[in-house]
């Protein structure tokens, strides 16, 4: 039992046509599903991945119209990273955010890579991250219908900003209970801060890498469209999932148990700072229900909610995806 890495990372947007464009004209990321939530369908639930979804490419969205400001503070998932496959590759999206006026602070090391800090219109927090160096899990495949050139575009999820004011019970979460190791560490840029720590699991690198940020300056972070919901971690089956329940429940960690999500099955629960993880299957995935070449173009409802597809749609701004 080890997690493989980080499987997707779900944010709050207040505009799901503002957020479709961005996420799909200037950052060229596929949708590879447009759903509801399934906990209040009344809202839809996007997904942006790679040419098919694959377990660790994902970036989702809950859209929730009236979703206020965030304050950024501790408790929260401060910071989201998108993979490129080379150094070469950020020179190109240096031009291209600048070209398409993203608030970015341009090319940068961090921990060892070359990277950009960037905003997306409702500040939602992101990075580009370089695997130039990356020796461990595997990237996804860009879409090649993406408006992006394929080998500049996005082929995953990278490391994962934890932002809290007490690292302890964090850390013992990370490294007893959910199988991550310590592996390094860098320089806050906040001053009188402490280091920022680098966790990994699995087979290691950019794709499966959390980075906890200790910040005794900042209150409790209040959410809102541009903060982060949760973040997913990969394990192989239903089988080692239900062990990971039994593992989780034995460490006295209230969780939802096994819960049904048609393209994935997961399980929640909540560190001590209050961070909401999952774990997530890698399977069954997005093309379940939709062909490989129509991903995302209509609204995909799990077989548990077709008899509701009326009723839903009338609650939904429409939305063209096609």
């Amino acid at each position: 039992m080890q997690l493989k890495g980080i499987h997707h990372v779900s944010a709050i947007t207040a505009n799901a046509k503002a957020n479709y464009h961005f996420y799909t004209t200037v950052l060229g990321m596929r949708l590879v599903k447009k759903t509801v939530n399934q906990d209040d369908t009344s809202m839809y639930h996007l997904f942006y991945a790679d040419e098919v979804g694959n377990p660790g490419t994902d970036l989702t969205f809950f859209e929730i119209p009236r979703a206020g400001n965030t304050y950024p503070g501790v408790s929260s998932i401060s910071g989201t990273s998108l993979r490129v496959s080379n150094d070469a590759a950020l020179t190109y999206w240096e031009n291209r955010f600048n070209e398409y006026e993203v608030d970015h602070d341009g090319i940068m090391e961090q921990a060892g890579r070359r990277v950009i800090h960037f905003r997306d219109p409702e500040k939602q927090r992101l990075t580009l991250v370089s695997d130039e160096t990356n020796q461990g899990v595997a990237g996804g495949t860009p879409w090649d219908r993406s408006p992006v050139p394929v080998d500049t575009g996005i082929v995953g999820l990278g490391p994962v900003k934890l932002t809290v004011q007490d690292p302890a019970p964090t850390i013992k979460v990370l490294t007893e209970l959910l199988t991550f190791t310590q592996v390094g560490s860098y320089a806050s840029t906040v001053e009188g801060q402490d280091d920022i720590l680098i966790f990994s699991t699995g087979e290691g690198g950019t794709g499966a890498e959390i980075h906890l940020e200790t910040r005794n300056d900042l209150p409790k972070e209040r959410p809102g469209r541009g903060s982060v919901h949760h973040v997913a971690f990969r394990v192989e089956n239903e089988e080692e999932l239900r062990k990971w329940r039994d593992r989780i429940t034995e460490a006295r960690f209230g969780n939802s148990g096994v819960v049904e999500r048609f393209y994935f099955k997961a399980l929640y629960f909540r560190e001590p700072n209050g961070i909401l993880f999952e774990l997530s299957t890698d399977g069954p995935g997005f093309t379940s229900d939709e062909d490989v070449e129509h991903l995302g173009e209509s609204l995909a409802l799990p077989p548990y909610f077709e008899d509701q597809r009326e009723a839903i749609e009338a609650r939904l701004e429409p939305l063209d995806t096609k």
